[in-house]
C-alpha cells in the first residue's frame, strides 16, 4: 500500500457524518463564486489587466477567468453531492492558492479583508477534504456500497 492510498484509508476510516454538512456548505460556496465569475466577467478582466502581475493580455484574462469559473461551478458541484471529492478539491487548491497570493493579498494582510481570510478557510477545507474524502452522506459511498456483486 502506497503512501497516497494509506492516506485515502485513514481519510475514509476518520470521518464523521458532520463533516458532510461542512463539505455540502463548502460546495455552495464554490458554486457561489463560480457563479459570481460567470456574471462579473468584464470587471474582472478588467482588474486582472490593471493589475497585470502575470503579464496577462485581455485573451489570456479572458481564458483564465472562464477557466476559473468552469472549474468552481463543476468543482462545486462534485463537492456539493461527494462525487470525487478528492479529485475537486485537488483541482481547486491551486485557484485558491492563486487567489490568496495574487488577488486578495494586495488588498492588504488585515483582519478587515475577509475575502482574504475566507480564501485561506476555503483552502484549509479543500485541503481537510482532499485528505478524509466525501464520507457517508455521498455519491461517491452510494455507488461504493451499491457495487453490483459478480
Amino acid at each position: 500500500m502506497n503512501m497516497v492510498q494509506k492516506i485515502e484509508h485513514w481519510g475514509d476510516i476518520h470521518h464523521t457524518k458532520s463533516l458532510d454538512i461542512v463539505r455540502i456548505g463548502l460546495g455552495l460556496l464554490i458554486i457561489s463564486k463560480g457563479i459570481a465569475f460567470v456574471s462579473d466577467t468584464g470587471v474582472q478582466q478588467e482588474w486582472i489587466i490593471q493589475h497585470n502581475t502575470l503579464g496577462f493580455s485581455g485573451l489570456m484574462a479572458v481564458a483564465v477567468l472562464h477557466t476559473v469559473a468552469f472549474a468552481h461551478l463543476v468543482g462545486g458541484l462534485l463537492i456539493l453531492i461527494g462525487l470525487v471529492t478528492r479529485f475537486a478539491a485537488v483541482i481547486q487548491i491551486p485557484i485558491l492558492l492563486g487567489a490568496i497570493f495574487f488577488v486578495n493579498i494586495s488588498k492588504g494582510f488585515s483582519f478587515l479583508n475577509s475575502e482574504l481570510w475566507l480564501s485561506i478557510i476555503v483552502l484549509l477545507l479543500l485541503v481537510l477534504f482532499w485528505v478524509v474524502g466525501s464520507g457517508p452522506y455521498s455519491v461517491d459511498n452510494w455507488m461504493k456500497t451499491h457495487r453490483p456483486k459478480p
